[in-house]
């Protein structure tokens, strides 16, 4: 989910390809995520293309536990104190 909430649309190729998941993984990753309504799915023949679905407030709430736990991931002593408080 972090690197789609970064990109915001992509192909499994590509997810796959920037995460170093593999693609059979991915898609089955983002169909969970499809199903319960984070991403949205458009195909376009054999290519589907994923894009992050910011009308879930789910969404938004992954979204800021992605960026707290990059925050304390990468050493930040306030993201840490935020974390605990």
């Amino acid at each position: 989910m972090g690197v789609m909430m970064e990109s915001n649309e992509l192909n499994i190729s590509e997810v796959a390809r920037r995460s170093g998941i593999s693609h059979s993984s991915v898609e089955i990753h983002l169909g969970v995520l499809v199903e319960q309504g984070l991403l949205t799915e458009k195909r376009f023949n054999r290519i589907r293309i994923f894009k992050v679905n910011h009308s879930n407030p789910y969404t938004n709430a992954v979204g800021r536990f992605l960026s707290e736990w990059r925050a304390i991931s990468s050493g930040s002593g306030q993201a840490v104190a935020r974390a605990f408080s």
